[in-house]
């Protein structure tokens, strides 16, 4: 098991940036270029990546994003990441695979941006390989 310095070194910058798939607004170009730079920053497969905003995020986000409270501008980290934190901990192999069972549910709402996000991250990781051959 992960402790929670480690995690926390090792997610929070991410955690952070993918949190605006989860506002009221839609995010804008700049946002998508800015969470895919973040996301290039790190070095996770397509998988991990996946796995991180289904498994870690969806589950503690889309109680966020469903809410009846006031609309959501910005996620403050001293807020959002002590849930990541305590969800991520207690993730059991058997409570993977429950999320995982539910990811869809729980990504419905954002799904969206994420493909929008990955689009993102595909076309900086094109125009790197493109700006290293030339």
């Amino acid at each position: 098991m992960i402790d929670r310095a480690t995690l926390l070194a090792s997610r929070q910058t991410l955690w952070l940036s993918l949190t605006r798939l989860w506002l009221d607004s839609e995010p804008g170009i700049r946002d998508y270029e800015q969470m895919a730079e973040e996301i290039l920053r790190h070095d996770y497969t397509h998988k991990q990546l996946e796995w991180i905003y289904r498994i870690e995020m969806a589950p503690v986000m889309v109680k966020y994003q469903v809410s009846i409270t006031q609309g959501w501008k910005q996620f403050e980290a001293q807020r959002i990441l002590p849930p990541l934190v305590r969800h991520t901990e207690r993730l059991t192999p058997m409570k993977r695979r429950f999320w995982l069972l539910f990811s869809g549910l729980t990504t419905s709402l954002s799904r969206h941006r994420w493909v929008t996000l990955m689009q993102e991250v595909q076309h900086q990781q094109a125009m790197a390989t493109r700006d290293i051959d030339t």
